[in-house]
């Protein structure tokens, strides 16, 4: 049986007094995406870093391919690729200058550089810029440039620490469909973003995070079934009939009337097949809705029933790292 692309077992990671990763255990299949969900400041970063070598756990282990993070970190380097919250490429070079710059420092053949640079340029759609220093590149573009040096090597397991922030939705789509190639090929991809939709679309199974420890984990329809609510919302035709309506259907969930008086927003516990009984419910009140939508659980209605609060940003895990670097 092959060993998974990436292991933790129990990692704690403290700066200080402060505890930023709790005892997080994962497994990673090969040739997957697996995505860490949750805010700025609950730790997906920190546990990034720790895989890929640039921190060592306080305690607990960390692997990629078998190969143990802290005891064998030259060697993790060589399977990995990484690329962080914000492009790590020089400005000041051209795009193939900075594939080339990569090749060399990751010890490629020197016949073999200048073929890859160019055969990433292509597939990442900068070829025509590759001549031109990146300072001239859009947001969208220095990521994909980004993408393409942490690839040079050909690694067999790749990070994306929050890849498309920043980014336009056009960008952002350019970069999911780079992605999902990459896995189509083999890549096993550990993805961490506060973005549900991005989450939702690229990874196959989700830890959330959240202080620093897993408070859920599985595929993202799991979680959207477990701990998301089917909502429906009735809009009448005047606030009498709306406040009827609220009474009535609670029956059925949490129902409450929205700011704009007329509109009823229902969470039904008992999931879509609640809906036929809701309209019955309805019909016999003679309560006729000028619009009635349905929504299905979202990642956001996930966390928000797991933590009590949305994605909101928080304390990031650099700050936490810049707070112990300062004590020292």
């Amino acid at each position: 049986m092959n060993a998974p692309a990436i292991a933790t077992e129990d990692v704690v990671k403290t700066f200080g007094e402060v505890e930023a990763v709790r005892g997080v255990s994962l497994e990673v299949p090969q040739g997957t995406v697996f995505g860490l969900l949750g805010p700025n400041g609950a730790g997906k970063t920190t546990i990034v870093r720790m895989l890929t070598t640039i921190l060592k756990p306080t305690s607990g282990r960390a692997t990629v391919l078998g190969v143990d993070c802290a005891k064998d970190p030259e060697r993790v380097r060589h399977i990995i690729g990484l690329a962080g919250q914000y492009a790590a490429v020089d400005e000041n070079l051209t795009g193939y200058e900075n594939l080339r710059m990569v090749g060399r420092l990751t010890h490629l053949p020197k016949a073999t550089i200048k073929p890859r640079a160019d055969e990433l340029l292509e597939r990442f759609n900068l070829a025509h810029a590759a001549s031109r220093p990146v300072r001239t590149y859009s947001g969208g573009m220095r990521r994909r440039l980004d993408l393409a040096a942490a690839l040079v090597h050909k690694p067999t397991v790749l990070f994306l620490d929050e890849p498309t922030t920043g980014l336009d939705p056009r960008s952002r789509n350019d970069l999911w469909q780079v992605i999902e190639d990459l896995v189509k090929d083999g890549t096993t991809v550990l993805l961490t973003t506060q973005y549900l939709e991005e989450a939702d679309r690229l990874a196959e199974m989700l830890a959330v995070i959240d202080n620093g420890e897993v408070i859920a984990r599985g595929a993202p329809t799991e979680l959207k079934t477990s701990f998301g609510a089917t909502v429906v919302e009735i809009g009448l035709s005047n606030a009498r009939n709306a406040a009827r309506a609220r009474k009535l259907l609670e029956q059925f969930g949490h129902a409450e009337l929205l700011v704009d008086g007329t509109t009823v927003e229902v969470k039904l516990e008992e999931g879509p097949k609640g809906v036929t009984a809701l309209v019955r419910a309805l019909d016999t009140a003679k309560l006729v809705p000028d619009r009635l939508i349905v929504r299905e659980p979202t990642l956001d209605d996930v966390f928000l029933s797991l933590t009590g609060h949305a994605a909101e940003v928080r304390a990031t895990d650099d700050e936490h790292e810049e707070g112990e670097r300062g004590a020292a």
